[in-house]
């Protein structure tokens, strides 16, 4: 078998060197910064990571946590991304795994070569020195939340803005908006983190949104929220799990236009859940203040979209992330707009031998989804299992926009979206058929 290619060493990334050499497979990772952990690498050397130091994961340990290597029963519900950065080395010091990553190696290009295989260029950061290496497969974990995505136009008026302009992957603590007059934008977890924590030491924050969102608690009724998922809800029809979220959310928290927020116009699970438990208090004692979207920048003063216009210090873009691979050129792989053809979000339907684990957006934790995509990249890897012909991929990737159309508003945030339980349920059903076209190519039926 020919050595494989790992571009990253962050969640998926790791993930993906453990089963690879729990299967005996030879691979090479390359890692932009100095050390594993990707995002949850809190400063990382690597330039990408989009964490801020109060950063806690939204999902809940024992959701988040490898099936191969369970989070210490010690380790807090929801972590914060120290306790992550911690999980990390020691589940690639428990594997062995450190020896095989490169790190501060850029991966610079990545080419079919004609007759199968990948040509990888990689460059050392500190020395500028590049090689170039073939490989029989390339796994890409280069992750998602990385390259800012700033609006599309920028808004009327931005470019003379008197004040300072940041994205949230640049927010890293709340001191340089101390005192300030600061505009939030957004309704996602980093918009509605950061909201509260400039409203702690702001003259005054302001949360602006084009649309509204359903805020879920990180606990509902003593329980981590996200246990619903094995729940019997979860198991339920999605107008019941729809019904039965909604009923609960109304019994915990009440009504959100009763805190100054838009009643959202989509379903509970028609977009990917906001969860905080602090932006209700902050709204209910008056801390912040809730706006519609902006319309235009002129000076200091920004106006809204209700008309009214007030004076700000400081813009907080909290406007997602846009799916790149600069290593990759468009007509290998084309990311515009975060629409991407990948069979089950792991397969290049035309692209034999390259491979994307982590690229989803899940109802739950990238974690083991990212562990579960390596295991069916390793089965073919293996010839344990077989793909279909690139047309009937094509159709599975038709379908599965069908899905996301149907159930979710219309956004770049919404493109590569995936039920955790349900996803998983896909990947297994998936290697099974695999497995039977190895078996029917072996037998001649």
């Amino acid at each position: 078998m020919e050595r494989v290619c790992v571009i990253g060493a962050g969640s998926s990334g790791i993930a993906a060197c453990q089963v690879l050499a729990a299967r005996g497979i030879a691979y090479d990772c390359y890692e932009t910064g100095s050390e594993v952990g990707g995002n949850w690498r809190y400063l990382n050397d690597n330039g990408m990571s989009s964490a801020y130091r109060s950063l806690h994961i939204n999902t809940s340990r024992q959701i988040m946590e490898y099936a191969s290597f369970p989070m210490p029963e010690d380790c807090p519900v929801y972590p914060s991304h120290f306790h992550i950065a911690r999980y990390f080395d020691s589940f690639v010091d428990h594997f062995g795994l450190r020896p095989s990553i490169s790190f501060r190696t850029e991966v610079v290009r990545v080419e079919p070569v004609p007759g199968g295989g990948w040509s990888v260029t990689t460059r050392r950061l500190d020395s500028g020195e590049t090689a170039e290496q073939l490989y029989g497969a390339v796994l890409v974990a280069n992750g998602h939340h990385w390259k800012p995505r700033w609006p599309r136009p920028s808004l009327p008026g931005a470019e003379g803005f008197t004040g300072t302009q940041t994205h949230s992957h640049d927010y890293r603590t709340p001191e340089p908006f101390a005192d300030k007059r600061v505009l939030v934008l957004g309704i996602g977890n980093s918009a509605c983190d950061i909201a509260v924590e400039t409203s702690r030491v702001s003259r005054r924050t302001v949360l602006a949104m084009r649309r509204g969102a359903h805020i879920l608690p990180k606990y509902l009724f003593g329980v981590p929220t996200d246990h619903l998922t094995g729940s019997w809800l979860a198991r339920a029809p999605l107008s019941v799990q729809e019904a039965g979220l909604r009923l609960l959310l109304r019994l915990s928290r009440g009504r959100l236009r009763d805190y100054g927020l838009p009643t959202p116009r989509h379903r509970v699970l028609g977009a990917h859940p906001t969860i905080s438990d602090d932006l209700l208090s902050r709204l209910g004692h008056g801390d912040l203040t809730v706006k519609p979207a902006p319309v235009r920048l002129e000076g200091d003063r920004v106006t809204f979209e209700d008309g009214s216009t007030e004076e700000f210090d400081a813009v907080v873009y909290c406007t997602g992330y846009d799916i790149a691979f600069p290593f990759l050129k468009d007509e290998v792989i084309d990311p515009s707009d975060n629409d991407i053809d990948l069979f089950h979000r792991v397969v290049a339907p035309d692209r034999p031998g390259l491979y994307f684990i982590g690229l989803v957006q899940p109802l739950g934790a990238i974690m083991p989804l990212a562990e579960a995509q390596s295991h069916w990249v390793a089965d073919l890897l293996e010839g344990r299992c077989g793909l279909p012909d690139p047309e009937r991929m094509r159709r599975e990737t038709s379908t599965y926009r069908a899905r996301l159309a149907r159930r979710y508003v219309t956004s770049t945030r919404h493109t590569i979206q995936v039920d955790a339980r349900a996803y998983l349920r896909e990947l297994r059903t998936e290697r099974r058929r695999g497995a039977a076209r190895v078996r029917r190519a072996a037998t001649g039926r």
